[in-house]
């Protein structure tokens, strides 16, 4: 039977009331719904310390029971106590304030809510406090050496060192378990939320699904990159860090309703319930599903540095093979061929795409779009050519289709530069430059039509799944 719209009755019987359009982790059966969240190692931090103190305990006294929460604390405290530096705490709390001032004026004079250095190039503010804004901005693109560094990653970095601060004194407010009132810690306790998929602010999920596969409305817009697909909503990411049971969720829930390529831009630094998230993994990869992710923002080398969720199993270590992470390459001619602003990995990041400067639908009507850059745009990128790739040849399984788009990324014949943090290069510093193959495991930028000619030459071992009704998940609480 299928879903009746508004009726209140699970007609399709999957466990979820009128999920027409997809479904939301981040609600409940009476319409409130959580909008934003704090970050995950704030929460980390918080319990391990009220279950251990404020010292670590010694791992060679600790319970083998205890061990990895021990370990995690040590991380966790040393990322929240131990990198905190008052003077710089202070100095930011003086500068958000009026660089936000100013970003309130700059947005309006320049009808958008995000925008780059090259925004800023023509644009001259009357009022002191843009003025200043603008010159703050401009001083970070020149050190970076580009100009797709934007308001919003500068924003996200001084609004997260403060809640770093934070943390280390205060517990961080329970948004979800406040609205959600499922219980945290069962993740077979897994029908909850509503069926409202846009509510609270619809911008990030908007912009990433017309990337997929946004429809020209009368002759005018945009088309997608794949030009037949239809886009499943699953909301299970708040303003602020994800948590696990949610994205874990989020994926059986798309593999079960028929999804084929799951597209996930969002990320953070720990993982205290990566086994749960990993189970789902492993679940879309025995139904065939490829999985693309977005690879951050922080310009980090994540081979070295953690970045949830990964396709690394913990139980194992070994790799899901129905996973592509995902770097955010720009313009050659105006800041680089890797975005400013990318995390990079040669083990951990697959292939680089379209990250900067994005055109793609924004809510508000059939007719509002916009420009954003990160590598959550780069993400549906990749998973719209994914798509595209299915439209020609729907027998290629997850697996081949991972490998053709990172087989036919094509090398750039010049060195590209290794992206820096926005806030913490040094004015005027000289960028390093190496081959995107240090920078990527494919050392290529994503080609669409390589990878149709590629895909053409290959016989399709997709297994025939349907959707299936869910079962109990055996997991254990081993963390990332």
């Amino acid at each position: 039977t299928k879903e009746i719209p508004g009726n209140g009755i699970d007609d399709d019987h999957n466990g979820y009331i009128d999920d027409i359009h997809g479904w939301n982790f981040l609600g409940n059966k009476d319409g409130r719904n959580v909008k934003e969240d704090s970050y995950e190692a704030a929460r980390v931090y918080t319990a391990l310390k009220a279950k251990f103190g404020d010292e670590v305990p010694d791992s060679a006294s600790t319970k083998q029971a205890d061990q990895a929460e021990v370990a995690l604390y040590r991380k966790v405290k040393e990322k929240i106590v131990g990198s905190i530096n008052p003077d710089e705490v202070a100095f930011v709390k003086q500068l958000l304030p009026n660089f936000l001032k100013g970003d309130s004026i700059i947005k309006k004079d320049l009808g958008k809510e995000e925008y780059s250095c090259t925004d800023l190039e023509k644009y001259e503010p009357t009022e002191k406090d843009a003025k200043n804004t603008k010159m703050f901005l401009t001083q970070i693109c020149k050190g970076n050496k580009t100009n797709d560094i934007t308001n919003k990653q500068i924003i996200g970095e001084l609004q997260g060192e403060l809640r770093k601060a934070e943390a280390a004194t205060t517990a961080p407010e329970e948004y979800r378990k406040n609205v959600v009132l499922d219980d945290e810690n069962d993740i077979n306790d897994r029908y909850y939320g509503n069926s409202d998929v846009m509510t609270g602010t619809p911008f990030h999920g908007t912009h990433c699904a017309g990337i997929v596969g946004a429809v020209e409305y009368k002759g005018k817009g945009l088309a997608g990159v794949a030009d037949n697909v239809r886009i499943m909503m699953v909301r299970a990411v708040p303003d602020g860090d994800e948590h696990d049971k949610d994205i874990a969720n989020a994926i059986r829930y798309a593999v079960d309703n028929g999804a084929q390529i799951i597209s996930m831009s969002f990320g953070k630094e720990f993982s205290p319930k990566k086994q749960w998230v990993d189970d789902a993994v492993r679940y879309a990869e025995s139904r065939d599903v490829l999985l693309v992710h977005a690879a951050g923002n922080d310009a980090k080398n994540v081979d070295s540095a953690d970045n949830f969720p990964n396709p690394v199993y913990l139980d194992n270590g070994q790799r899901a093979t129905n996973w592509i992470t995902v770097g955010a390459s720009g313009d050659p001619k105006n800041g680089g061929i890797t975005a400013g602003f990318s995390n990079y990995g040669k083990k951990e990041v697959d292939v680089f795409a379209p990250g900067v400067d994005i055109y793609s639908t924004i809510p508000g009507g059939t007719t509002n779009y916009g420009h954003a850059s990160g590598t959550s745009m780069a993400c549906p990128v990749v998973a719209g050519t994914a798509a595209l790739l299915l439209e020609y040849f729907p027998k290629l399984s997850a697996a081949q289709l991972k490998f053709i788009i990172e087989k036919s990324a094509v090398a750039p014949s010049m060195d590209v530069n290794i992206p820096e943090p926005g806030v913490a290069v040094v004015i005027g510093g000289k960028k390093k430059t190496v081959k995107l193959s240090e920078l990527c495991k494919s050392g290529g930028l994503l080609n669409a039509y390589e990878a149709i000619k590629l895909a053409a030459t290959l016989k399709g071992d997709r297994k025939q799944n349907k959707p299936i009704l869910p079962k109990p998940i055996l997991t254990n609480n081993k963390q990332g």
